[in-house]
């Protein structure tokens, strides 16, 4: 290509990107800038050290210290004088949850071929199960039909069900995407829903299976088999009223265990996962069943969203601007000698923190925004995103009036950042407003650092997504002022090893939370932006959520 054209296409791209972002960006007015000057690192402190005292018991849901939480913040929404979005007028939306736990002693599982001996499991050594009928005990016997990946896709011309009536009977498929190196093809390296187990287990109860067992690869899951089964081995939480189908066994097997099944059916593991790579792949019934006897413990209980919003003065174009975190952690272990309680200072008392300093700097301003600014700190995040879950079903206002949802989970109290990770921002037609944002405030937009792990599909954002919302997660590259990158990158590091999960996420006065107020101000003022544009915000053509908002936007 000769130079001039190259001149030419670079003067294109950049006029369209001006022309993009001017479809957002207004000036900023004083009494906004004065109220995200205010935002004080020392009261976002002051809000982790609460939330994650030994008072408060790890802040599980539908237990004390989950309750005391809640309150808590339900009582500084009022303080700062936000109008309640709960239940019955007050700042608490209630969620009725089961907590399903198995009993290993009590649990047979067993893969049974048409010839020869039954294959006995171990839990938690061979594989892990879940009941999602969510009753004290099941039986399955069925027939295991090896369905690849077990993804339907027409937008990438795939269905690896085709051909196959799966109804009654269990599936066995691959962790991941189908493999790509087109990032136009299920994202390329970079995981799409489809390769996540939550949508594994969906489509096999959509599609009226009775069971499912994942295979385990740690290189496809991007985590070890300890992940699994310490996620499977404590209590298991659902949503009790939710409508969708629900799989009586939901289970994950060990890559060795899947070696055993396939050569049982005749069949070599590696040449069969190979094919199910490929177009072509057609599922196949296998000659082998699985025989289960799952018992479980049976706990029901319930656990609240906060929700506060700051009214706008305007009703039409309705685009609302939503900031989520979630409050809850994983609790305490009773009995257990010493430190026993997941304090959950960074995990997610930052995030918490960050969201109340916000909610009290939007309401310190003595002019209303022109739309609402709703405030939900949510629940059962650790449970798998099911308190967000449940406010993107039931929004204290409708979703299509919702322009924009902004999450914060677990910014590392360590210093100032110089980088900042927005991944999802980019599928936005908000993303020219984020990039000029973020240049005002010092902060170089860095990638998804492993794009093959899904990160987009692991945080409170994703759930309103889901809905048709355009969301995405604040949070810190590994470049902070007075560091080089190295510094930052061990700062991750060290958390991720010793402190994530763990008893030792505890708060520390030497937490320096000025980064956290940094990207609190920042937040603000994209929601600003958000709430003040001449024009709602969508997601780009073709994305995977485009079709929720146009029905979201058709519904309003």
């Amino acid at each position: 290509m000769k130079a001039g054209k190259i001149d030419r296409s670079l003067a294109v791209g950049l006029f369209l990107l001006v022309l993009s972002a001017g479809a957002f960006a207004q000036a900023v007015p004083p009494a906004v800038k004065k109220a995200e000057a205010s935002i004080d690192a020392e009261k976002i402190r002051a809000h982790v050290k609460f939330l994650s005292d030994d008072l408060l018991e790890g802040r599980y849901p539908g237990l004390r210290g989950g309750d005391l939480a809640a309150k808590y913040i339900a009582t500084e929404f009022a303080l700062d004088g936000l109008k309640p979005g709960g239940d019955n007028g007050t700042y608490l939306q209630w969620i009725n949850f089961v907590g399903m736990k198995v009993i290993p002693e009590q649990t047979k599982f067993a893969l049974v071929p048409q010839k020869g001996s039954a294959i006995d499991l171990k839990f938690a050594d061979d594989y892990t199960v879940q009941n999602g009928k969510l009753t004290p005990s099941v039986d399955v016997d069925a027939p295991i039909v090896f369905v690849g990946y077990g993804v339907t896709a027409p937008e990438f011309n795939w269905n690896d069900y085709a051909g196959i009536d799966v109804k009654g009977k269990v599936i066995l498929c691959i962790v991941g995407d189908p493999p790509s190196n087109d990032p136009k093809f299920f994202g390329g390296r970079a995981l799409t829903y489809y390769g996540r187990w939550t949508y594994k287990f969906e489509q096999a109860a959509r599609m009226g299976a009775v069971g499912a067992l994942i295979i385990h690869r740690t290189d496809l899951a991007s985590y070890g088999w300890d992940v699994v089964r310490n996620s499977n081995a404590s209590e298991k939480t659902y949503l009790r009223d939710d409508k969708m189908p629900q799989l009586e066994a939901a289970s994950w097997i060990q890559l060795d265990v899947a070696r055993k099944l396939f050569a049982a059916s005749g069949l070599n593991l590696d040449t069969e996962m190979t094919a199910a790579g490929k177009r072509g792949f057609k599922a196949v019934e296998l000659p082998i069943r699985l025989k289960a006897h799952i018992e479980s413990t049976v706990r029901r209980f319930q656990s609240p969203n906060v929700v506060g919003i700051l009214p706008g003065t305007k009703t039409k174009p309705d685009q609302a601007v939503l900031y989520t975190a979630h409050y809850d952690h994983l609790g305490f272990v009773p009995g257990m000698k010493g430190d026993n309680i997941y304090n959950g200072a960074a995990d997610n008392g930052t995030g918490c923190g960050i969201l109340l300093e916000m909610a009290r700097a939007w309401s310190s301003m003595p002019m209303h925004p022109p739309h609402d600014v709703i405030f939900a700190a949510v629940t059962a995040e650790e449970q798998g995103l099911l308190g967000s879950e449940y406010l993107g079903q039931h929004p204290p206002i409708p979703s299509g009036q919702i322009a924009l949802d902004l999450n914060y989970d677990m910014i590392l109290p360590v210093g100032i950042p110089q980088e900042i990770d927005v991944n999802g921002a980019q599928r936005t037609s908000f993303y020219p407003v984020v990039q000029a944002t973020a240049k005002r405030f010092g902060l170089t937009i860095v990638p998804d650092p492993r794009p093959e792990a899904g990160s987009y599909y692991r945080s409170d954002h994703f759930s309103l997504s889901r809905v048709g919302i355009p969301a995405f997660s604040v949070d810190t590259g590994s470049l902070y002022e007075g560091h080089d990158r190295a510094w930052g990158e061990a700062q991750e590091k060290d958390y991720n090893e010793n402190r994530y999960h763990n008893f030792s996420d505890n708060y520390s006065p030497s937490m320096d939370f000025r980064g956290n107020a940094k990207l609190a101000r920042f937040g603000m003022e994209l929601g600003w932006e958000a709430v003040s544009a001449p024009s709602t915000i969508h997601w780009n053509a073709g994305d995977e959520f485009e079709a929720a908002r146009k029905a979201s936007l058709s519904a309003k």
